[in-house]
């Protein structure tokens, strides 16, 4: 009951609100803004919304150790745990859901992390949502993400990047393309494609303190 309860209190609802219920499973979207808006921050608590669905999550970093990764869920988790007394006792349990995988894109492409969560099902984990935090789309190929898309649909898995931005070429493979950014009352959060809608207006913005998704 807590667990649901701190789902239900989740920031994600607010982006799921305003965009007609957000990424659905198969699907593959994208978080961009410019360095240290929140990128991270926000791709956290897409794959904690799936940890608190009691789901496993894949969370494929190419530009932060394990134990940055790692940090980020405590935070993201105890500030979701402030809304709900003797929350904090189940971030063992959550947490427990996720695999972390660390690769570096020079010598690891994204059809090869697509072929190690392959793996991974095989071995007995099977993943509901993936995020993949610092893309760098200089070393991507069109097929590269195409694998990724066939993935989630093929596997109907959520999986949400996040990049300083997305080639225009690369676009029509994203059913939902967010971006972050700076204004004069705080870190805004637009989303500017929405399946076939471009932009879709959402009155969302990332709190000043806590990084989580909030309304203006």
């Amino acid at each position: 009951m807590v667990k649901q309860d701190l789902y239900d209190k989740s920031p994600i609802r607010l982006f799921d609100e305003a965009t007609d219920g957000g990424l659905k499973a198969g699907e593959i979207g994208i978080v961009t803004a410019k360095k240290g808006l929140g990128k991270t921050s926000v791709l956290v608590q897409f794959g904690m919304d799936t940890l608190l669905q009691d789901k496993q999550l894949a969370h494929v970093t190419f530009d932060l150790h394990s134990s940055n990764v790692i940090s980020w869920y405590d935070s993201i988790f105890a500030e979701i745990a402030k809304k709900k007394n003797g929350a904090a006792e189940l971030k063992d349990g959550v947490v427990s859901k996720r695999t972390i995988l660390n690769f570096s894109l020079d010598n690891f492409t994204l059809a090869k992390v697509v072929n190690t969560l392959k793996a991974l099902k095989a071995g007995g984990i099977v993943v509901a949502g993936v995020v993949m935090d610092g893309v760098d789309f200089a070393k991507v190929s069109e097929d590269d993400v195409k694998a990724v898309a066939d993935y989630a649909k093929a596997e109907n898995v959520k999986v949400w990047f996040s990049s300083d931005s997305v080639p225009a070429a690369l676009e029509q493979y994203f059913a939902v393309v967010a971006n972050l950014e700076q204004k004069n009352d705080g870190v805004m959060l637009t989303v500017i494609k929405l399946g076939d809608k471009k932009p879709v207006e959402t009155s969302l913005k990332l709190d000043t303190k806590t990084l989580l998704i909030s309304k203006k």
